[in-house]
């Protein structure tokens, strides 16, 4: 099993930034291919980033590539998420993903956190 806690999420107006972080607790937080997903009001929910236990490996969505940067530290079990010039359409919950597979796609994805909730206001 591995446990996941997302955090950093919050208020931020049109063109700022935030950093989401993700705290793994559990198996061997190295082996996993880890991602962040997002889900907003009447949506269903959308990959966003993810990045494989090969450090290098990286996919994001067309949507935020560019602006948003995903980054792992295996020594902390930690990965994060920078999101920088925002927009109101990045407003939803973010949820931080654990799975075996370097994917876009979530069914790959066995361990998911609670989500933390970013708004962005215009």
């Amino acid at each position: 099993q591995v446990q996941l806690v997302e955090s950093g999420g919050g208020l931020v107006q049109a063109g700022g930034s935030l950093r989401l972080s993700c705290a793994a607790s559990g198996r061997t937080f190295s082996s996993y291919a880890m991602g962040w997903f997002r889900q907003a009001p009447g949506k269903e929910r959308e990959f966003v980033a993810t990045t494989s236990w090969i450090i290098g490996n990286i996919l994001y969505a067309d949507s935020v590539k560019g602006r948003f940067t995903i980054s792992r530290d295996n020594a902390k079990n930690t990965v994060y998420l920078q999101m920088n010039s925002l927009k109101p359409e990045d407003t939803a919950v973010y949820y931080c993903a654990a799975g075996s597979r370097y994917s876009r796609y979530q069914y790959d994805y066995a361990y998911w956190g609670q989500g933390t909730q970013v708004t962005v206001s215009a």
